[in-house]
């Protein structure tokens, strides 16, 4: 086994290798890792990105728990806030490369398989395992959550979608959280950040409890959810995600667990305001709000291409998405 890595000089090596000669445009570039050596592949334009949050995280290269291949990613987070801050944030995220960003308008597909240590947290706190971001530029005001995000929170693993903040929507049936008309959505309105964020896929053993945290419903964010999102567990899942925002109302994304179509969400997806960037762009790995133990998520087969067949490897699958 690899030994802990904290953050250092060796780490910038990622930032700066070269990347794999896939195709002339980033949307091209098929990327894959298995995590299989000792270090991240060329093949996957992927680096554990340094900055003061990250400090609280490590990453290993180990053998002894994988799901497929010879190897995969040991990331975990220690304690480092205070656990009552709810503003302080200890990360051990893997990010893509810069350079290999996907256009924000542009349509691409991400794959990852994912295993949760024991124990899966079960108390009332932001965690998150995977997310997707649209740069923030220098002149941007605010602090823009992801557009899509795969959390965990009471226990309970679900998928969340972010957009501006739209003015009205229909009410909950009989006023109960969670209970939406018909083409409407239950979603968490957000008026002083400019932003909102909706309910994209939850599993069987969502509650009435969990669905008090979206108590309102959008008809801006159309969300279709073909079958439960496995429970959170520490089995593996393999999650295909198909990602094409579009603040604008024309955004789409596709979600599969397991080659299992769980979701599929259209409609209003992620920010257009002033100041953001060109490029929407994925990073994977343990985040969350300060806490007083060890926090650890296993990742492996990580993949990114234009193509479906690349990420969720099932011909039949994919036709249903087309």
């Amino acid at each position: 086994m690899k030994p802990y890595r904290f953050l250092g000089i060796a780490l910038l090596a990622g930032c700066f290798a070269a990347a794999p000669a896939l195709g002339n445009r980033p949307t091209s570039q098929k990327l894959f890792d298995g995590f299989d050596g000792q270090d991240f592949s060329p093949d996957g334009g992927l680096y554990y990105r340094m900055n003061d949050e990250q400090k609280a995280g490590t990453y290993v290269f180990q053998n002894e728990v994988k799901r497929s291949g010879a190897g995969a990613l040991k990331l975990s987070v220690r304690s480092q806030c205070a656990a009552t801050d709810d503003l302080c944030s200890e990360r051990a995220e893997i990010w893509e490369k810069t350079s290999l960003r996907v256009p924000y308008e542009e349509p691409v597909w991400f794959g990852f398989a994912m295993k949760l240590a024991d124990p899966v947290p079960q108390d009332d706190h932001r965690y998150l395992m995977a997310q997707w971001k649209r740069e923030i530029g220098p002149d941007a005001e605010g602090d823009f959550s992801p557009f899509l995000a795969l959390r965990l929170d009471r226990g309970k693993m679900f998928f969340s979608v972010e957009t501006n903040y739209v003015e009205g929507g229909p009410t909950p049936i009989e006023g109960v959280a969670g209970r939406c008309p018909e083409g409407s959505t239950p979603v968490w309105f957000r008026p002083e950040v400019n932003q909102m964020r909706a309910l994209a896929a939850s599993g069987s053993d969502w509650s009435a409890e969990d669905e008090a945290t979206f108590p309102s419903c959008t008809d801006k964010i159309s969300v279709v959810q073909h079958n439960p999102l496995p429970k959170a567990s520490t089995e593996w899942i393999d999650f295909a995600i198909f990602s094409h925002p579009d603040p604008n109302g024309d955004g789409r994304i596709e979600i599969f667990a397991d080659r299992v179509w769980v979701a599929t969400v259209k409609g209003y997806v992620g920010h257009g305001d002033a100041g953001l960037g060109k490029n929407q762009y994925f990073k994977f790995g343990p985040y969350r709000a300060g806490a007083a133990d060890i926090w650890t998520v296993y990742y492996d087969d990580f993949r990114r291409s234009p193509d479906c067949i690349d990420v969720l490897e099932d011909a039949e699958a994919c036709s249903v998405v087309q």
